[in-house]
């Protein structure tokens, strides 16, 4: 596998109290399959679309018990490094850089605005290795912020991102690119309809093949649908809030209507 570029999205993973309910409602809704417990790195386990590494869920640590939420991973070639310059850019560290055996090193960060991600140095574990128009994979996600000119600031002083900002005077929303090329990221103003209790995070997207079908499956298994389905030019999508409280959406990338939206540039 090809060593990501800087701030590209390479993996995530979930702490969930009940892993095993966890495990049971993902593999129904994305038809995702599970490798062993590693009980050397805390129960971590690993989750397979089509038999390629998908994402992974954990149960928490201890003091860590509560609302589940997924953590995203950007790429990074030295974890110190950007976690010096996530200091020096206003953000906060919450985990240290460890290294994670030989699978590679990570640390866990807060930007300005509240929002929790994770920066992954890959060793043999290199992230994600399902591709991402694959039934179950990861695919797309969003900031949701309600500073989104911290973000907007933050994020790219410390990946280095270009941004190109929707023209729609109904929703703020930004895309980040790496190198001139838009990858699997934006951002997103978290509006009043967010309660206030609920706080600042990244969205994930995982691929299916149907999104009323993945709908209707997880909310007969207890999810709560928080928007959609809802069709787009980027594909039928939905939000939702598994039976643990992690907020996820899901995409059929192969149902889209309507027209691309224009794009400008932001200096």
């Amino acid at each position: 596998m090809a060593v990501k570029p800087e701030g590209t999205p390479v993996w995530a993973d979930a702490m969930f109290t009940d892993l095993e309910g966890a495990k049971s409602f993902y593999g129904d809704v994305l038809g995702w399959t599970f490798g062993e417990e590693s009980s050397e790195y805390g129960n971590y386990t690993q989750a397979y679309a089509g038999g390629k590494a998908a994402a992974a869920v954990v149960p928490p640590m201890p003091g860590q018990e509560g609302h589940s939420q997924w953590c995203l991973y950007f790429a990074s070639p030295d974890a110190a490094a950007t976690a010096t310059r996530i200091r020096e850019n206003g953000g906060e560290i919450l985990m240290e850089p460890m290294a994670v055996g030989d699978f590679g090193s990570m640390c866990l960060a807060r930007d300005p605005g509240g929002v929790v991600f994770g920066v992954w140095q890959g060793g043999t574990h290199e992230g994600f290795d399902a591709d991402m128009r694959e039934p179950g994979a990861f695919c797309w996600a969003e900031i949701f912020t309600r500073a989104p000119e911290k973000s907007d600031t933050f994020f790219p002083a410390v990946f280095g991102y270009g941004q190109r900002q929707m023209q729609d005077d109904a929703i703020d929303f930004r895309l980040y690119t790496l190198g001139g090329e838009t990858m699997a990221l934006g951002r997103m103003r978290m509006t009043d309809d967010f309660p206030p209790e609920v706080p600042p995070y990244i969205n994930v997207y995982f691929n299916v093949p149907d999104c009323d079908d993945a709908v209707a499956k997880a909310t007969k298994l207890g999810a709560v649908l928080r928007f959609g389905p809802m069709s787009s030019p980027f594909g039928r999508f939905a939000a939702l809030s598994d039976p643990q409280g992690a907020n996820f959406s899901v995409i059929d990338t192969n149902t889209t209507e309507g027209d691309m939206p224009q794009l400008t540039d932001v200096s």
